[in-house]
């Protein structure tokens, strides 16, 4: 476990801590709970794509901190040099140690996590390897491991959005509907697709815009009002959040392996983006959204969603009172 360094060691520990981040390449994890983290703690951090290994002897004395995954040539690397590092760490906010949890996730995201994540448990722990965590459930799923829980935090890029003022509708223009989710997210999306039918079939204010392939093209071909944006990378997806115009966001989340350990960095997204979120009740949201104040929480009942979307789309005052109360939780 990372320990904070007591008050009167502070000063020394922040002038000698330093810490070499390896990431994919710009991404959510990082900007939401590793890099909060550690410069909270006063750490010096530097951050290295897979394929920017440092010069020899740059790891001398340093804490290396994998973000979900471990890529061959940093692990060789870290192999030949464990000796002059001070600590190898690894962060997963999703559960990355089973397969079973992963098992019904598209099989070219499976595979990404086998070939990156699951096959290296055995050599973690033979590096001394600790342990991150971005949820209670992984927390408690991976105790033999002792690791610390980080809490999702709003990142520094995206800070002036937390006092966003564009969040005012027209009463009679388009009401965008919102659902921002990746390729591991398609049972969700099935789910929503009834949904978002009965919605646009009983309000034509309502457009409805959501992240997906060809293939989420394809689940909502045929529904009017629907805009298909094609995944992007992490800097374009802060881009868009930037962008005003967003009513309500959606986080619907089936009760499955994998969703358990989610974090609930959707509803920063959701507030971010200058709207008011619809989050399915559980502990995933259960412990940041306090129903009808900050948002709904609501079980996931396709009916019981329709008539919450509709309901919100029909009160912009309860819409922009919700978004406030959320904006002030950040």
């Amino acid at each position: 476990m990372i320990v904070a360094a007591s008050p009167a060691s502070t000063k020394t520990a922040i002038c000698e801590s330093r810490w070499i981040v390896v990431e994919e390449n710009a991404n959510p994890s990082s900007d939401y709970f590793v890099l909060p983290f550690l410069r909270a703690q006063g750490h010096s951090v530097e951050r290295h794509a897979f394929a920017e290994l440092p010069e020899p002897g740059a790891l001398r004395g340093a804490q290396v901190l994998f973000v979900r995954y471990i890529p061959p040539v940093w692990r060789r690397l870290i192999t030949a040099s464990r000796d002059e590092i001070a600590g190898v760490h690894l962060f997963m906010d999703d559960d990355l140690f089973s397969w079973s949890s992963f098992a019904r996730m598209p099989l070219r995201y499976q595979w990404k996590l086998l070939r990156l994540s699951w096959r290296h448990q055995r050599w973690l722990r033979t590096m001394g390897a600790k342990l991150l965590v971005s949820t209670p459930y992984l927390q408690r799923r991976y105790a033999d491991w002792q690791p610390q829980l980080l809490a999702p935090q709003v990142p520094a890029a995206l800070a002036p959005l937390m006092q966003r003022t564009d969040v005012e509708f027209s009463e009679s223009g388009p009401i965008t509907v919102f659902y921002h989710g990746s390729a591991s997210h398609g049972a969700d999306l099935e789910w929503l697709r009834p949904v978002i039918e009965r919605v646009l079939a009983a309000d034509e204010r309502i457009v409805f815009e959501v992240i997906g392939s060809s293939r989420v093209n394809r689940l909502f071909r045929g529904l009017p009002r629907v805009h298909v944006l094609h995944p992007m990378k992490w800097g374009a997806y802060q881009s868009l959040l930037r962008r005003p115009g967003r009513a309500i966001g959606l986080a619907p989340l089936l009760d499955s392996p994998f969703n358990r350990a989610r974090a609930h960095t959707k509803f920063l997204d959701i507030t971010l983006a200058g709207a008011v979120g619809i989050y399915a009740a559980g502990p995933v949201y259960g412990e940041v959204v306090r129903h009808r104040e900050n948002g709904l929480l609501l079980p996931m009942d396709q009916r019981a969603w329709a008539d919450a979307i509709l309901q919100l789309a029909a009160d912009q005052s309860v819409r922009k009172q919700m978004s406030s109360e959320a904006r002030a939780c950040l």
